[in-house]
């Protein structure tokens, strides 16, 4: 049996089952780093952390962990959101994948998320999409699978 007070580590799955906020059966102590500390090294220069060594699902599980009561929710979700981490970080990513073109990218690749990563990965396959066409590889340019769920989805909230 537990006693108040006990730390033990568990799925998010089960905290996210296990939480409710008028019963108090638990409450979540966050990662290192989601926590203040890591927040300014984020705001200081967020190209240099190496984020898929601190989680390699940082923006995802931070987005979680906003499902539970804690005082500094507003301040992960800014961390999360703002130019000195995604965004910095995306401009980044995406003008690597763009300019690195045939070129080793294995130390950059290393650093990032995996949602960066995809990222990456689609830059990649957009630009070698558009090369193939320009030399006359490609019959035709079909628009990205991002931009037809984009456009499905705007049909589809009309019609409701």
């Amino acid at each position: 049996s537990f006693v108040q007070g006990s730390k033990l580590e568990i799925p998010l799955w089960l905290a996210k089952g296990l939480h409710d906020s008028k019963r108090r059966i638990l409450s979540v102590e966050l990662p290192k780093i989601y926590k203040e500390a890591w927040r300014t090294v984020f705001s200081a220069d967020a190209n240099v952390v190496d984020l898929h060594k601190m989680g390699p699902y940082y923006y995802g599980f931070g987005s979680q962990l906003l499902n539970f009561d804690n005082p500094e929710n507003p301040e992960i979700a800014q961390t999360i959101l703002q130019a000195s981490t995604f965004i910095s970080r995306f401009r980044r990513i995406m003008d690597s994948s763009q300019n690195a073109y045939n070129e080793d990218t294995s130390v950059l690749v290393a650093r990032l998320d995996e949602l960066e990563r995809a990222l990456f990965q689609a830059g990649q396959k957009g630009l070698n999409d558009f090369q193939c066409w320009e030399k006359g590889q490609a019959s035709q340019i079909t628009a990205s699978s991002l931009v037809q769920n984009y456009g499905k989805r705007k049909f589809t909230d009309m019609d409701g």
